[in-house]
């Protein structure tokens, strides 16, 4: 498409650490799949905020060191994980609950294709066997606030910001922000998609040319 290419670790590096200032003091996080798990070595010194895991943990701590890994505890990616001074377990019926009961101030989801209308699909994998659909439907449903984050691009260098979404939906107008490697995308219920931020070294032409979707500008 004519846009600058840049590596997939670089990529995924910019899009955690610009996501990691959506994480507030005080706060609980649901942490999805992939991508956003990186985000638990972002929370140390922020007060009061707890990394939940939709498979029971509410409490995730950073990510251990080699050989200090405790099989026994897991995030939703079956990752190994550590957990914070006051951690708490719980089985999944109770983790769904608090999702469905409105109990989660915000959830980082990875995604496949976001929409300009703020429709999210992250569940179906194009050409991989796949267990489910996971908790997405839930959180986007109960979550008070929902941030996509996703590289720009496929692998193939075509379009994942669509003007509609072409995979199976996890949900349909449910997308608050989108956070990519080249740009941030703000959605409200009755307005336009509005591109509101840059990365660093970024041109708006840059961000135009790799977008399918039809956007406004808040960004000078």
């Amino acid at each position: 498409m004519g846009e600058r290419e840049v590596d997939a670790p670089d990529a995924r590096t910019r899009i955690v650490r610009r996501a990691a200032l959506e994480l507030r003091e005080g706060t609980t996080v649901n942490l999805g799949i992939g991508m956003p798990t990186l985000l638990a070595d972002y929370a140390e010194g922020l007060e009061g905020l707890l990394l939940h895991s939709e498979n029971g943990l509410l409490g995730i701590g950073p990510y251990p060191l080699a050989g200090s890994e405790d099989p026994d505890l897991i995030n939703a990616g079956k990752e190994t994980v550590t957990a914070v001074a006051g951690a708490s377990f719980f089985d999944s019926a109770e983790s769904f609950a608090m999702i469905r009961g409105g109990h989660i101030d915000l959830a980082i989801l990875g995604g496949m294709e976001v929409s300009e209308l703020g429709d999210l699909a992250n569940w179906m994998v194009p050409g991989k066997m796949i267990k489910g659909m996971g908790g997405a439907m839930d959180l986007v449903a109960g979550a008070r606030r929902v941030v996509v984050i996703m590289e720009h691009l496929t692998r193939e260098r075509e379009p994942r910001v669509r003007r509609e979404c072409t995979l199976p939906l996890t949900g349909r107008r449910v997308v608050d922000r989108l956070i990519t490697e080249l740009a941030v995308f703000d959605f409200s219920p009755d307005g336009p998609m509005t591109l509101v931020e840059l990365a660093p070294g970024v041109a708006l032409e840059e961000v135009q040319r790799a977008t399918e979707a039809h956007f406004e500008l808040g960004v000078g």
